[in-house]
């Protein structure tokens, strides 16, 4: 970093002020001086593309609010409950072991495409930059491996219920 005694700089003279405003922010000491540090980090990166650095608190104290309301949201998210839940979990249903078994007679390029793009979540252009194919040869592949799919997950999820 060419910058860094003018980071350095900003950082001894404005911490104080940070972590009283990461205070009102969170509530807690620990939680203000974890907003800053964070905060910190990521000033430390983007510091060359800082606009203006005669005044880089304003995107400190940006970055803040926005890992502060972060935080709260993954909290709000979080469900409590009163009995912790089992270690692990198993799901053998007929169904599920049906399509792994269809998934494996699948030609290797068009399962590889399938699982690219479901299971990673990846879009045709990432696909196909990864395995060397065109936009094109991954839609196709993609659509004759879901067609073959329908045909024999099908098959064997009405013979399972057939039995």
């Amino acid at each position: 970093m060419d910058d860094a005694p003018a980071y350095e700089e900003f950082v001894a003279t404005r911490l104080q002020a940070l972590l009283r405003y990461g205070y009102v922010l969170a509530g807690s000491r620990h939680d203000a001086a974890d907003l800053v540090q964070d905060a910190l980090i990521r000033l430390s990166a983007a510091w060359p593309r800082v606009v203006n650095k005669s005044s880089p608190e304003g995107y400190v104290r940006t970055t803040m609010a926005r890992l502060h309301i972060s935080v709260w949201r993954r909290r709000q998210r979080e469900t409590l409950v009163d009995e912790v839940p089992e270690g692990s979990y198993e799901d053998s249903s007929p169904a599920d072991d049906a399509l792994w078994r269809a998934l494996g007679t699948l030609p290797r390029r068009q399962r590889a495409v399938l699982v690219l793009r479901y299971y990673e979540a990846l879009g045709d252009a990432e696909i196909a930059s990864l395995l060397g194919i065109s936009r094109g040869t991954v839609r196709s592949q993609a659509s004759r491996a879901l067609e073959k799919l329908r045909l024999v997950w099908g098959e064997a999820v009405l013979e399972g219920r057939s039995s």
